[in-house]
């Protein structure tokens, strides 16, 4: 329901959200950790898709951009910064090319599969519905960043193989 000029406007301000704060991220990394970001990452999502699914409930759609914009921050910060440094470093030496082919394959493919079925999900859900699951899913996330995820802050690629158990 945007016209054609606010439409414009918030996607260059999601272009330039998303470039400030991927910044931020790469400023943060060797800084405050993989594992630290990831989780304020987490903590945002929960957040920014959590407010937006009540505000679809609540028919309180002025924040709705608000929400978009907070979500792009979180990820740009967090997963969206992490997820390349840290699929290089978790593999064995021996297994790091094909284990960041995975990871980059597997990411793209879920992102492209989502696009393509988010228009059907929303045709067939209520916004509601949606954002609470993708907040839902964002909490598991968080859960799993905190049992599972070493960090791998000041680490190097042998002390991390060691800190899984991998031997060579």
């Amino acid at each position: 329901g945007m016209g054609e000029q606010t439409a414009l406007l918030k996607s260059i301000g999601i272009g330039v959200t998303n470039l400030i704060f991927t910044f931020v991220g790469l400023y943060l990394i060797d800084r405050l950790g993989r594992r630290t970001l990831l989780l304020i990452g987490s903590a945002g999502y929960i957040l920014s898709l959590g407010t937006c699914a009540f505000a679809f409930q609540s028919e309180t759609f002025s924040i709705v951009p608000m929400c978009i914009f907070a979500f792009i921050a979180a990820h740009a910060m967090g997963q969206g910064a992490v997820i390349w440094v840290l699929i290089s470093e978790v593999f064995p030496n021996e297994h790091r090319a094909a284990g960041q082919s995975l990871g980059s394959f597997t990411h793209w493919i879920f992102a492209a599969l989502l696009t393509l079925v988010f228009p059907s999900v929303v045709d067939a859900f209520h916004p509601a519905a949606i954002f609470g699951f993708f907040c839902f899913m964002m909490v598991l996330q968080g859960i799993w960043v905190i049992t599972m995820l070493p960090e791998t802050k000041g680490i190097s690629l042998e002390q991390m193989e060691a800190k899984l158990g991998i031997r060579n």
